[in-house]
């Protein structure tokens, strides 16, 4: 089976729309979603009504959660906090009540779905080093965990006691290794490339595929800015960062 895995859209409905077409280009069966499907851009209801009309195994995210009053913007930078109480306003509410009710975890194929890390999904945290793999690794049984939250794509491997890190576009699981996976961010990239990023997974053969799709950026620029919500969140989307 063929998996397109989804994470971070922020509300760029015009990214979302360019990877479901690709992903749909490419075989895609199934659609998993890891969270953090609003925040930050200007489409919360056009992106939450296509997540929900794929049926995807979804998880929650902090800026889902955020959106629903259910995690505090405390700890958020201001323009991430603007961005949560717009969404609050401009999203209607049967959107928040499903959101509300996402789950933190799910299992599917013998892969541990989180938003941010298996350790401790409701804290938010970030893998981005081989010292924070080498923690999250051990929190989870599955030869396969699939995460986002920071937006960057790229993959953890281990074998026994050794851990290694690859951006490598693509990636077989091998028997007898463990796998935390990163799938990247649909609706605002952080590695430096502005194109929306997902992943494809063939289950039956452990292929992970790193996809790449180029967007109309100006156009979610545009609607972010009509919007009344912060520039930066606009121009960060043409650096990819």
């Amino acid at each position: 089976m063929k998996v397109a895995v989804l994470s971070d859209i922020h509300s760029n409905g015009d990214a979302l729309d360019a990877v479901l077409t690709d992903a749909r280009m490419q075989g895609a069966e199934a659609w998993w979603c890891l969270g953090d499907i609003v925040g930050y851009g200007a489409e919360p209801d056009k992106v939450v009504d296509l997540v929900r009309g794929l049926d995807a195994v979804t998880v929650a995210g902090n800026h889902d959660w955020a959106a629903c009053g259910l995690v505090s913007t405390r700890l958020f930078n201001r323009h991430a906090a603007h961005a949560a109480d717009w969404t609050t306003k401009n999203t209607r509410p049967e959107n928040l009540t499903w959101l509300a009710g996402l789950p933190l975890v799910e299992l599917r194929e013998g892969a541990r779905l989180v938003h941010a890390t298996p350790s401790a999904p409701e804290e938010w945290n970030y893998c981005m080093m081989i010292e924070d793999a080498l923690l999250e690794m051990d929190a989870f049984e599955e030869p396969l965990c699939l995460i986002g939250h920071s937006h960057y794509p790229g993959a953890f491997e281990k074998d026994g006691e050794d851990i290694r890190y690859t951006r490598a576009p693509q990636l077989r699981l091998r028997p007898g290794r463990q796998y935390l996976v990163n799938v990247g961010s649909v609706g605002q990239p952080r590695d430096g490339d502005p194109r929306a990023a997902y992943a494809m997974f063939e289950t039956t053969t452990g292929l992970i595929e790193h996809m790449r799709v180029t967007y109309d950026v100006e156009a979610a620029q545009a609607k972010i800015l009509d919007a009344g919500l912060p520039p930066f969140l606009a121009s960060r989307l043409a650096a990819g960062d």
